[in-house]
């Protein structure tokens, strides 16, 4: 089992499968965050949490940013329609070592909505 958590600890993510690879996306938002994501179906992850989960959509407001209340760490995204079976993870709060390995992708999601590196 892999988890990730936010910096307190309060808010955990967990799934069976370490990413194949992760997404550096350069929009005004992940830019912001300064995320890497990591992409599941959503009845795959695990989310735990023992405080309050804030959620931030902007834009066509087709995905919802979810943020821990205690320590402020981004911790993941869910599609607005819930019929996307679709979660993103923050990768960058997984374990360093499972990520040494792990190949980081570009995303053009600014102008292209394309991965630059194929």
């Amino acid at each position: 089992m892999i988890e990730a958590s936010c910096h307190c600890g309060a808010v955990t993510l967990s799934v069976g499968d370490p990413p194949e690879w992760v997404a550096d996306c350069n929009c005004s938002i992940c830019r912001s965050y300064g995320v890497l994501w990591a992409y599941y179906r959503a009845s795959e992850v695990r989310v735990a949490a023992s405080v309050p989960i804030d959620v931030y959509s902007w834009g066509a407001k087709t995905l919802r940013f979810h943020r821990c209340s205690e320590c402020g760490c981004v911790t993941h995204w869910t599609k607005v329609d819930p019929a996307i079976d679709r979660i993103g993870i923050n990768a960058r709060l997984m374990a360093p070592d499972i990520l040494a390995t792990t190949r980081i992708r570009r995303l053009d999601s600014e102008d292209t909505g394309l991965y630059l590196d194929a």
